[in-house]
């Protein structure tokens, strides 16, 4: 409309009596640096401290959270050896529910699903604040607590299981979207999705494996032992007898 009453009326100005139109470009897309470009993240605003400083201020929080359960363990269990001292530590910090919310802004740079309100971000984190955190905390105090090491094998097994089964979905999920429709949620950069969409969260995979597997060896030496003894006393009672109740109750006479 503008370029027609321009092209109509040249000279025309305001107050000739020619009512001149501007032409409206479209509106500003999102001010962000996050991908894919154009995606609407309500109310964000940009960090207020540099990277470096929110890795130090994370890192030295997590650094005192972890040296405090650590001594709290090792009074609890003066016995624990260091590789149970590790495995408590882990849980630990599973359990943790607690990060700056600048740091997540900083690590959405690789998958802004975490900014946006994704359907799938919302139930996994839910269901990793309201059952998995508190499963670790029970692994860590059954590893480090003597009365409750007879469950440390199976809730090690259950929170490990969650954990891979979790990080599977996580990278299926955003891996199939780029695959079949070239949306990717990770910036361009090799440092983003390299460094922190697949680093980031490899311990996520490593770890819950190497004590997965632990935890099942110690299961499965456990039943082998517990057939092994049946066994034995298979054959004893073959070779003796198997005590009826009448022959107890004789003895307790007796």
């Amino acid at each position: 409309m503008g370029n027609l009453i321009s092209q109509l009326a040249p000279d025309a100005v305001p107050g000739d009596g020619v009512e001149v139109v501007e032409e409206q470009g479209p509106p500003p897309g999102p001010q962000h640096p996050y991908y894919p470009e154009g995606v609407a993240i309500p109310g964000y605003e940009p960090n207020e401290l540099p990277v470096h400083v929110l890795s130090a201020a994370m890192a030295g929080m997590l650094g005192f959270a972890l040296l405090g359960s650590s001594a709290a363990a090792r009074w609890a269990n003066p016995h624990l050896s260091k590789t149970d001292l590790a495995v408590f530590c882990w849980f630990v910090l599973s359990s943790s529910q607690s990060l700056f919310a600048q740091l997540w802004k900083e690590y959405a740079l690789s998958d802004s699903r975490y900014l946006t309100s994704d359907y799938f971000m919302l139930s996994v984190e839910s269901i990793t604040v309201l059952f998995w955190g508190p499963l670790c905390f029970l692994c860590a105090l059954t590893t480090a607590l003597p009365g409750g090491r007879p469950l440390r094998h199976p809730l090690r097994i259950l929170a490990c299981m969650a954990h891979l089964y979790g990080v599977a979905l996580y990278y299926a999920t955003s891996l199939c979207e780029l695959y079949f429709t070239g949306r990717s949620h990770s910036r361009p950069e090799p440092i983003y999705f390299w460094g922190y969409y697949v680093g980031f969260n490899l311990p996520w995979v490593i770890v819950p494996a190497v004590i997965l597997g632990s935890s099942l060896a110690a299961v499965t030496r456990a039943f082998r032992a517990l057939d092994g003894v049946n066994n034995t006393l298979d054959g004893f009672w073959k070779s003796n007898g198997k005590p009826t109740v009448e022959s107890k109750e004789s003895r307790k006479t007796k």
